[in-house]
């Protein structure tokens, strides 16, 4: 299933992170999206830590805040500043939801430039070894998600 959703990366950016309005895919259970080539994980509870980010991304561990477009069309956080990079694809489905009948370029600027996400791939990183946070008690747990991190030091 394909939604209409704003997603800015908080890591290392706070509220001026790059953004895009576009298409993310969401697995069966609606705990992981897929989007530009990432798969994104739903963080719970304080889970969500100084970043500020909703979703963490399961191979870098990046954070980033995944919500539905605004209709006022001010999706960025009120300190935010930063053009957003809007999926051309999405760009008519973006204004019907905004109630414009042209894209404000002050704001937003249209890409090509989303990669597409090899969703099977992801999914089996998801379902591999590795449930839960590093010490994390609830690792456990049922309701714990899964990250796995692959990361370089070189």
């Amino acid at each position: 299933m394909k939604l209409l959703r704003y997603i800015e990366l908080k890591t290392g950016h706070s509220d001026n992170g790059p953004a895009w309005i576009g298409y993310v895919t969401s697995s069966k259970t609606g705990r992981t999206l897929y989007f530009n080539g990432r798969g994104l994980m739903k963080l719970k509870g304080q889970r969500r830590g100084e970043s500020g980010g909703n979703y963490v991304d399961m191979e870098t561990g990046d954070s980033f805040w995944v919500s539905g477009v605004k209709k006022n069309g001010e999706d960025r956080h009120w300190v935010g500043s930063g053009k957003v990079l809007i999926e051309a694809a999405a760009v008519p489905d973006y204004l019907k939801a905004i109630g414009a009948k042209i894209l404000n370029t002050s704001r937003c600027e249209v890409t090509n430039s989303i990669r597409p996400t090899d969703i099977d791939r992801l999914s089996r990183l998801a379902n591999s070894s590795g449930k839960g946070w590093p010490g994390d008690p609830e690792a456990q747990s049922p309701y714990s998600f899964i990250r796995n991190v692959t990361s370089s030091t070189k």
